[in-house]
């Protein structure tokens, strides 16, 4: 029984087995099928006819096999040629995967899609955003290198046009450089769509003024694209210098006519400019950085804070700079010359770490290998920056030093808060890291440049980014479109104080002829100069002297210079700027500044943002019986320039009766806007506008005055107008005027925000502030500017007394609703 039931099982898997077989072997012919009919189109028609045949043979004529055996013998040959090819394109397959995992070159491959999607996205992207980057750089450049025909340049538009470059004309490829990967396409840019728009001065003999336009641009190149960081970063770069040529012609709109050939050397000039800017920043082995944040906090940092530390360096060999990189580096610690003592003597060297203007020395170690650990900080003026490490060696007995090599290490801010830094790595590779918040530190090994120079480790915490003012909106719009509850338009706070304690220094090095070190520090902040007391303490003095500035905002940075006072003549310790932007009202930045042009030497500094007039008309109510005036100083236009350059430092001041006010300075302009508003208790006093023109050196000259007319005004109604200035030949000034009652309104003037007893406190943190400025200037004998802060104190004691005066009467308003309201709590019990 039990063989029966295996017979049975064999012959079932048999019969399985066999009907597998058929599946297979028609599944196979379906497919050798279908590839003859492609490869043979005419065969579906050639299988009747052997059909035909074969039945006329058949039933027919009685001929030979030979129809049977000719049909299998062309089978077995299709069959053959369908697995020769099978095999040949399993080859193929094979030898590409090869081919791309282990050669260091790809095949070129097409890149009609990356023209495709970079025709998608550069208007609305790459080119306001490439616009604005380059920009900034080029006005970097241009305001650095002028031509003698050109007194000043300054850049009025700047736009790539909708033209976007095309990449990969003949192909792209891969290479691979370690565990980097490298793509590399060409960049052709021929477009006269772009509009980039100069304002010259011209110097003598010319003289005047002209506008110069690029309306074309033609860049030509290899360009080499490097993703690192896993992909959220990409570094660009030119692998030679492109071919560059632009078209300049004279004026703007329809008045671009006559040719550039009319100024002579701009085209050529500018030309050099452009080519000059991509080689020092974008040609290899330079590369600029391009980060793909996965979140944009829409920030615009100005400035940074770093530390940086040189740890060590290995491998150092006397001799071992071949690089054309190396040659003639301007400094003058460096000769460019071999010691010339033999190679048995003791290598010794030092780093000197360079940042914009900054440097700063390691002290002299001895080896191939020598360790320093010595930590520096850094300010970085703008969102990326370049730290450069120069090695030095120094020999006893000599005053200069021979310049070995260097290396350098780029850093970048990211929208989301982070900071990027990369390098060139061993064999032009990639050296790139990463640090995703304020304060981590990042170490980094980087070869220095040329043939087996050693490297160096290096580490970087960037203890803080700094960034502008938050008062636009995210589309870059200013919030000046609001609308108070009365109808009036109402304005952001632009008229503030800068504050700026000069703390103490630190590792200053000045010294006079004698060997005492008697060090002050000059502020410069626009055209306003100011000076601390000279403190005989060497290289740690403490001054502690506090000094206001009426904000410029766009930009302007505060000038800090360092001096040894000496009988002979001032000695110059260093200088620093330190950025005055995304100040917050409330609270004080405390930063230790780098002197630059000096080896050693820091400054402390405390800067603060007060608001010496409130703009908010709801919450500055003023609470008196009889209302008050509220004056919106808008702006000025066709304004007399008062400067030999052609413009005005305009600001106004504003006297009502007894009381003056004075709005910020705006600078170089014939055009200004201040969007400030400023209130005074109504007592029917005339209100005078003076316009005036800020002078530090020279007394202030007037630009215009004229009288506000209010008295006929009803009440919590605004009247707009233009009003012409008087005593000048033209400028009008834009204002708005309203007379609040405060009974009409039922305004509540208890808002801690911006209430009356708030402006009072201000005033009195101002006359403090001006009672420390005005012991400064008794300190330095400077009888004229002491004056003038004697006024600009008891103005504000006028003011302080005038906000006394509406306190007084608001608590006597108060006082009474509150009798109010308990009679008729009393009544209601």
């Amino acid at each position: 029984m039990a063989l029966l039931l295996r017979r049975a099982s064999f012959m079932r898997d048999r019969a399985e087995i066999a009907k597998r077989i058929r599946d297979i072997c028609a599944g196979e012919a379906l497919e050798i099928w279908s590839h003859v009919v492609t490869e043979r189109p005419l065969l579906p028609l050639l299988i009747p006819l052997v059909l035909l045949a074969w039945a006329l043979e058949r039933w027919l004529v009685p001929f030979s096999n030979w129809a049977p055996l000719l049909v299998t013998v062309w089978a077995t040959i299709q069959y053959g040629r369908y697995q020769r090819e099978r095999l040949v394109d399993d080859l193929n397959k094979k030898w590409k995967r090869h081919i791309l995992n282990t050669l260091p070159f790809t095949p070129l491959e097409p890149c009609e899609w990356l023209n495709k999607l970079l025709m998608e996205v550069w208007p609305n992207f790459l080119d306001p955003k490439l616009s604005k980057r380059f920009s900034s750089i080029v006005e970097k450049r241009l305001k650095l290198r002028k031509p003698k025909l050109i007194q000043k340049l300054d850049l009025q538009e700047f736009s790539l046009g909708s033209c976007p470059p095309i990449i990969g004309s003949q192909g792209t490829y891969w290479s691979t450089t370690g565990d980097q990967r490298i793509m590399h396409t060409g960049f052709d840019w021929d477009t006269d769509d772009v509009n980039i728009m100069f304002s010259a001065k011209l110097a003598k003999p010319l003289l005047g003024t002209a506008r110069i336009v690029i309306n074309s641009l033609h860049i030509k190149g290899d360009l080499r694209l490097a993703p690192i960081l896993d992909g959220q970063a990409v570094l660009y770069s030119f692998a030679t210098t492109p071919d560059v040529r632009i078209g300049v012609v004279f004026g703007s709109g329809g008045s671009q006519s006559l040719p550039a050939t009319e100024f002579p050397g701009v085209s050529s000039w500018l030309v050099k400019v452009f080519t000059d800017t991509l080689v020092k920043t974008m040609v290899e082995p330079r590369r600029r950085c391009f980060s793909l944040p996965s979140v944009d906090l829409r920030k615009k940092a100005v400035a940074g804070l770093l530390s940086v530390t040189v740890v060590k360096a290995s491998r150092l060999v006397r001799g071992g700079v071949k690089s054309g990189l190396c040659e003639k580096r301007p400094n003058s610690l460096g000769n460019h010359q071999s010691s010339g003592n033999g190679v048995d003597k003791i290598l010794q060297t030092f780093v000197e770490v360079e940042l914009g203007g900054l440097t700063r020395r390691t002290n002299v170690r001895q080896g191939s290998s020598p360790e320093w650990n010595a930590t520096f900080n850094m300010v970085l003026h703008d969102e990326a920056g370049a730290v450069v490490f120069h090695l030095y060696e120094w020999s006893a007995g000599n005053v200069k030093y021979d310049y070995l090599s260097s290396c350098e290490i780029k850093m970048k801010y990211v929208a989301d808060d982070s900071t990027t830094f990369w390098a060139i790595g061993p064999g032009s590779s990639v050296v790139a890291k990463h640090a995703e918040y304020c304060g981590k530190e990042v170490e980094m090994v980087v070869p220095f440049e040329g043939t087996d120079s050693g490297e160096i480790t290096v580490r970087f915490v960037l203890n803080e980014w700094q960034f502008a003012d938050a008062m636009k909106s995210l589309n870059g719009s200013s919030n000046f479109s609001s609308q108070s509850t009365y109808g009036s338009q109402y304005f952001q706070p632009t008229g503030r104080n800068l504050i700026v304690t000069v703390v103490e220094g630190r590792d200053l090095t000045g010294k006079d002829k004698s060997g005492k070190s008697e060090p002050y520090v000059k502020l410069q902040y626009g055209k306003v100069l100011s000076k601390t007391r000279t403190v005989s303490h060497g290289s740690y003095p403490v001054w502690n002297q506090k000094f206001e500035f009426d904000e410029i905002g766009d930009g302007e940075y505060l000038k800090v210079k360092c001096y040894n006072s000496d009988i002979f003549g001032d000695v110059g310790i260093g200088s620093a700027r330190v950025n005055l932007e995304g100040l917050v009202e409330g609270s004080v930045r405390d930063i230790w500044v780098p002197l630059e042009k000096a080896n050693t030497g820091e400054l402390r500094l405390q800067i603060e943002a007060s608001v010496f007039e409130y703009n908010d008309s709801q919450k500055g109510t003023t609470g008196s019986v009889s209302g008050w005036i509220e004056l919106v100083l808008i702006e000025a236009r066709d304004m007399i320039a008062a400067d030999w350059r052609g413009t005005s430092d305009p600001y106004v001041r504003v006297q009502y009766g007894n009381i003056k006010k004075r709005t910020k300075v705006v600078q170089k302009t014939l055009n200004p806007q201040w969007n400030q508003i400023l209130e005074f208790p109504d007592n029917g006093s005339p209100l005078i506008l003076h316009v005036k023109d800020h002078n530090a050196v020279l007394p202030t000259s007037s630009i215009g005055e004229c009288v506000v007319e209010y008295e006929r005004l009803p009440p919590n109604q605004t009247s707009d107008k233009w009003i012409p200035l008087q005593g000048v030949k033209h400028g009008e000034i834009h204002v708005q005027i309203t007379r609040k009652v405060p009974e009409i309104l039922k305004s509540n003037s208890l808002n801690p925000e911006m209430s009356v007893l708030s402006k009072a406190r201000l005033v009195c943190r101002q006359m403090r502030h001006m009672l420390g400025k005005c012991e400064g200037l008794a300190d330095d004998g400077d009888l004229e500017g002491l004056s003038i802060a004697l006024n600009e104190m008891a103005s504000a004691h006028e003011e302080q007394e005038a906000y006394i005066s509406q306190l007084e009467r608001e608590k006597t308003m108060l006082l009474s609703k509150i009798n109010e309201f308990d009679q008729a709590f009393n009544r209601l019990r």
